[in-house]
């Protein structure tokens, strides 16, 4: 069995060895550019170690694997010209190297690529493998609209976000999961419960994100806390906030949100003031777990060998350790 770490490595080993076209050097410099920013590479990582559950070789899971990463980064290029995103891992993001135009063709042309490296497996499920991509590409779409028109509203409600972050995000998680599986050609229930292991693992990460975002702590987090809160985020913590407020509070948290002069920190520490005053913190921590749990009972039941299972156990693990 391949670790975490070892799966991490060789994609990096099969991305730094895509030779794309050199012309035209505007269409494919910023892909080269966007797959070089590196990442964690978790989600290629995912389809091997789902397919190393299946089968000691992982090669037919290769292609799927680096067409995920390929997916995944087109959607990044494409988010940060949504929101105008100056940074991505520390580097300029593509708008902003190049410019919009660029941004938008290269990520089209990062999206048909995607595709083709999906199809690079001898599986003889590469239907449904095709499928479950085809089907994860458009709902992930959904998501990022949901998301897009939650900006301009104060009326989200919690089944409509728990709605968008399972299409934004857990669904590609999940499809990484389904994919490898499938390319090892484990049965399609095999394949199902996995995709329901990784919908409810990336439902309680997106949710401790949030939770990050707000509570944790700068260094360990890896990211500015408070950013949420700063963007007017619709986060699980601030709608359960306005659901759970009195009308005095909740009118001041409007307030809070609508003001176009504000200091950051008195935001954020005005902001959080109220999500402690209603126990926010508490409520999303519970359906955190309640995610998580629902995720190692499905990947419990899969009727494999337990030891083979131990990677993605102690990966499910690490992820929900992550440091306040």
């Amino acid at each position: 069995m391949i670790s975490l770490e070892q799966a991490q490595e060789r994609i990096k080993k099969e991305i730094d060895n895509i030779r794309l076209p050199s012309e035209p050097g505007g269409l494919y410099d910023p892909v080269k550019y966007t797959l070089g920013l590196g990442g964690k590479r978790i989600r290629p990582a995912l389809v091997l170690l789902s397919a190393n559950l299946f089968s000691e070789n992982i090669d037919d899971a290769i292609g799927p694997a680096i067409g995920i990463e390929i997916f995944h980064n087109f959607t990044l290029l494409h988010d940060d010209l949504m929101d105008n995103s100056e940074i991505r891992r520390g580097q300029k993001t593509v708008h902003l190297k190049w410019n919009p135009n660029t941004a938008i063709l290269s990520g089209d042309v990062m999206s048909i690529l995607a595709n083709e490296f999906i199809c690079k497996t001898a599986s003889s499920n590469l239907k449904e493998i095709l499928q479950a991509f085809n089907r994860t590409a458009i709902e992930v779409c959904e998501g990022q609209m949901y998301d897009m028109d939650f900006e301009s509203r104060t009326d989200v409600t919690i089944s409509e976000y728990l709605e968008m972050i399972r299409l934004k995000t857990s669904v590609l998680i999940a499809a990484s999961l389904e994919i490898g599986a499938l390319s090892a050609n484990a049965t399609k229930n095999q394949g199902k419960d996995l995709y329901e292991y990784g919908l409810n693992l990336g439902m309680a990460f997106q949710l401790q994100d949030d939770l990050l975002d707000s509570y944790g702590d700068t260094k360990s987090f890896g990211k500015k806390v408070g950013n949420d809160i700063l963007t007017n985020k619709k986060t699980y913590l601030m709608i359960s906030a306005l659901n759970e407020s009195s009308p005095a509070d909740k009118k001041r948290l409007i307030e809070i949100l609508e003001e176009k002069n504000f200091i950051p920190e008195k935001k954020i520490k005005d902001v959080k003031l109220i999500f402690d005053k209603y126990s926010v913190k508490e409520l999303i921590q519970n359906k955190i777990d309640a995610y998580f749990q629902i995720a190692l009972k499905k990947l419990n039941s899969i009727s494999i060998e337990e030891n083979r299972k131990s990677t993605l156990q102690n990966f499910s693990q690490q992820l929900m350790d992550r440091n306040f």
